[in-house]
């Protein structure tokens, strides 16, 4: 038999017994001399948890339905891009609602509650920072209130 056809017999098996095989060199210690790549773990997309604000309301009468009342507080909370919960004690009723700002006046603000009897009311506000504003509040029954909010309220 010709030596030229067992040296290609003995290339071609060579071949095939590493085809799909690399080479890695490895160190005295046994670890590879090069590092292997890791692939970078995903990052989450994810919004990270932001806490509700709870921001305080008081409102206080300005005209003689409203004085018959007092003074009036509740309070307002929020999150980053939502709208706000508004809730309110007035007369023994709980009024609930939501505050919103308004698209085109990033500092003004509507909110709005309604009782279980049919009370309703609705503010006006203008924010002066995050954490402050002032407006009017008007009730079904005709009362008028000025608003001040702000103050942030322990959360329980």
């Amino acid at each position: 038999m010709n030596a030229l056809p067992r040296s290609a017999l003995a290339v071609a098996a060579t071949v095939a017994t590493l085809a799909g095989c690399y080479i890695v060199p490895i160190g005295p210690d046994g670890q590879p001399a090069y590092p292997i790549a890791v692939p970078a773990q995903p990052t989450s997309t994810a919004p990270a948890y932001v806490p509700p604000s709870i921001l305080q309301a008081r409102l206080y009468p300005m005209n003689d339905i409203a004085s018959q009342t007092g003074m009036l507080s509740g309070t307002i909370t929020t999150r980053p891009g939502s709208k706000g919960q508004f809730q309110l004690n007035y007369q023994g009723e709980v009024l609930t609602g939501e505050a919103t700002r308004v698209s085109s006046d990033e500092r003004r603000g509507i909110a709005s509650a309604y009782g279980s009897s049919g009370l309703s009311m609705s503010c006006d506000y203008q924010m002066m920072n995050t954490r402050q504003g002032a407006g009017t509040c008007s009730f079904s029954n005709g009362a008028r209130y000025q608003v001040h909010v702000g103050g942030l309220t322990p959360q329980i």
